[in-house]
């Protein structure tokens, strides 16, 4: 590391003998490849599609500008227009790619980032590859105790991860495509079967699509594994709050980080939004990372495997394709076979 920390200054950009797009699902790491010394262009493509409806159809921006502005739009004060534009301007992006050199796209292995990368994918499948097509995938990194994403890492990570970085090619655009189509279906079988087959060029998707898949309603107890996981940790901490609850989540309890803070908030309104509610929230008045959480007795029931959290009154969810609505037989996940089952 020291080595290519002193070699920063010193050396021609990595990517300079190409006209290069680096592409990245946030503009964490964008700052920090400047200081690497990258000297590329930058897209930021950002589509959450781990969370929210990813429907088939013509008017996915549309259905993905609503949801985006239902679920994050007062947190983040966001507006119609401004959400709207920014999804075009990213998908506007995918569509010019093909006429750079030189295309990199840089994930981590959590299904926020898979996810997109499937959406790259099987943009360049309708739209044209570019000349050469390659992946930055990182699912861990040396001296990281918990490796959550690149935004953790300094600017000589970043060089190191450059030289590891893989060509991709007619059959990984192809297996993105595939994947970008099934998590678009209603019914999820497609996807877990592509996540059990995987390609050996996309290393880090199988886990994605098999957590993204666990975000289905459980056979046991109609809750999604964040779900789960949520009130376990309420339970567990005594005088929980919103923000404390995420820090935990990130930090020990969640198998493949894949959400930012206010989607957290997101899942924390849906489970306090039900008919009968798995989570209390006090404290309105305060910032919403401070306000305190507490089980229920629904949420205790849940628990105790006493109660079906669809028959709770929750409102309507999707993952990716697969809608749920309360009280009807819907795709769930079933944990012992490791497949979706519908009941």
């Amino acid at each position: 590391m020291d080595r290519v920390r002193d070699a920063i200054g010193r050396s021609a950009a990595p990517d300079g003998h190409r006209q290069t797009l680096h592409i990245r699902c946030g503009s964490d790491i964008r700052p920090v490849l400047r200081e690497a010394g990258f000297a590329g262009e930058f897209l930021e493509y950002s589509n959450p599609f781990c969370q929210g409806p990813v429907p088939q159809g013509p008017d996915l921006l549309v259905r993905r500008t609503r949801f985006i502005l239902d679920a994050y739009g007062a947190a983040m004060a966001l507006d119609e227009a401004s959400v709207a534009a920014k999804l075009a301007a990213e998908e506007e992006g995918l569509t010019r790619a093909a006429g750079y050199d030189r295309v990199v796209i840089w994930v981590e292995h959590d299904s926020f980032d898979q996810l997109v990368l499937v959406r790259c994918l099987a943009a360049f499948a309708e739209h044209g590859m570019p000349r050469l097509l390659e992946l930055v995938s990182a699912n861990r990194f040396p001296g990281a105790a918990r490796f959550i994403g690149l935004g953790q890492l300094p600017p000589e990570a970043l060089r190191l991860l450059w030289a590891a970085r893989r060509r991709l090619g007619a059959e990984a655009v192809s297996f993105g495509r595939r994947c970008w189509e099934a998590l678009r279906r209603p019914d999820p079988r497609e996807l877990a079967a592509l996540a059990a087959q995987g390609t050996a060029d996309l290393p880090d998707l199988p886990n994605a699509l098999h957590r993204h898949l666990q975000e289905l309603p459980w056979t046991r107890d109609g809750l999604s594994l964040t779900q789960r996981l949520t009130l376990e940790i309420v339970r567990d901490e005594g005088e929980a709050t919103i923000g404390r609850s995420f820090g935990r989540l990130m930090r020990e309890r969640e198998p493949l980080p894949w959400m930012g803070d206010v989607m957290f908030l997101a899942e924390v309104d849906a489970l306090a939004g039900a008919a009968r509610p798995a989570l209390a929230v006090a404290g309105p008045e305060e910032p919403w990372p401070q306000r305190r959480l507490s089980l229920t007795a629904a949420g205790l029931a849940l628990l105790d495997g006493r109660a079906d959290w669809l028959a709770c009154g929750p409102g309507e969810r999707w993952v990716g394709g697969v809608q749920l609505r309360t009280q009807e037989p819907c795709w769930r996940w079933d944990d012992r076979s490791g497949m979706p089952v519908r009941r």
